[in-house]
């Protein structure tokens, strides 16, 4: 992600936005989604580096976050069910 430090912030809060509509009902409510989107954004460039795939510019970062942030939620929703 070139967009910088605040930019990936950015990102991450609308893919955790974003991830949150995606996977209804297994989301956190607005801020932690937008916590989840962080930390997803994260997650999901991992994974598309692992995969062999590059994130270019805002969209693609944006695609790769949301990515991240859907594999969180799932991963605590899993995680919750477990309990």
């Amino acid at each position: 992600m070139g967009e910088g430090f605040i930019g990936s912030i950015v990102i991450g809060l609308i893919a955790g936005w974003l991830g949150g509509k995606i996977m209804r009902g297994g989301g956190f409510g607005v801020i932690g989604n937008l916590v989840v989107g962080v930390i997803g954004a994260v997650i999901g460039g991992v994974a598309f580096w692992l995969l062999g795939l590059r994130a270019i510019g805002f969209i693609g970062s944006l695609i790769s976050a949301t990515v991240g942030a859907v594999i969180l939620l799932w991963l605590v929703g899993v995680l919750k069910q477990s309990k």
